[in-house]
């Protein structure tokens, strides 16, 4: 079973680019999409047309922000969009899929990079979202979660570490929280196969990072540990275009 987590920069955007035809020729049992930005209303007419999928959204309140989505060949138990805090539930930022065998949660987290107040919001968010994910687990459940964190974990993960120091996305407060996260038992599934460093998911438009891999790798697929020995792989697939994202994806047993 694959599941793909992806940041496409604008759902009607990827439309253009071949998105369609991609979820066609890899053939993902579960897409899961950040940075939609749409609404209920502006739905791409072509996304229709994956009629083996069901299809779930949450919408920003503000019009062309944010917003994720999961699609599902696999019909879920029950669907929820909220964490369950006001401030961190109107934008858009959160789908839980329960199934059977175990709970998809699929986030776009908040970048702190635009001021101290986004960063602050970040924060909180990362700590909302913990009491969240360990209320699940006190309850039994078994959790993928997967989405664009934002965040750089290790040295590793991005090409520039020491000029990134002090950038938001690689801050030692941040990075400090993804170490608690971790902590509480959640593990980073790509490094369960890949150990070195060089591989990445988001690269800069502006400065044409891609081109010479100057990039993050700051989407993740995090499973908790009572999940562990399900996963068969975890990759990313650098190669296929259409955003400053790329996919990346798990395999499950």
């Amino acid at each position: 079973m694959k599941i793909t987590s992806w940041n496409v920069n604008g759902l009607r955007a990827i439309m253009k680019k071949g998105f369609v035809e991609w979820i066609d020729d890899f053939k993902p049992e579960i897409v899961c999409l950040q940075e939609t930005k749409l609404q209920g209303d502006q739905i791409p007419p072509e996304i229709n047309d994956l009629k083996e999928y069901e299809k779930y959204y949450s919408f920003a309140e503000r019009k062309g922000y944010s917003g994720v989505a999961v699609f599902s060949k696999k019909k879920p138990d029950k669907v929820e969009t909220k964490l369950g805090i006001e401030r961190f539930d109107n934008e858009g930022r959160n789908l839980i899929i329960h199934y059977k065998e175990f709970t998809l949660i699929n986030i776009y987290y908040p970048n702190g990079q635009m001021s101290k107040e986004r960063l602050d919001y970040k924060l909180a968010f990362y700590d909302a979202f913990l009491d969240f994910a360990n209320s699940l687990l006190q309850k039994g459940k078994k959790l993928i979660i997967c989405g664009d964190f934002n965040t750089a974990h290790h040295e590793i993960d991005l090409a520039r570490p020491k000029e990134n120091e002090n950038t938001s996305g690689f801050l030692p407060i941040e990075r400090a929280w993804m170490d608690k996260f971790v902590k509480n038992g959640y593990i980073d599934t790509y490094r369960m196969f890949v150990k070195e460093a060089g591989h990445y998911s988001w690269w800069d438009y502006k400065t044409r990072a891609r081109e010479r891999n100057i990039g993050w790798r700051i989407d993740y697929f995090f499973v908790s540990k009572n999940f562990k020995d399900k996963i068969q792989k975890s990759f990313i697939l650098e190669d296929v275009m259409g955003s400053d994202h790329c996919p990346v994806v798990i395999e499950i047993s």
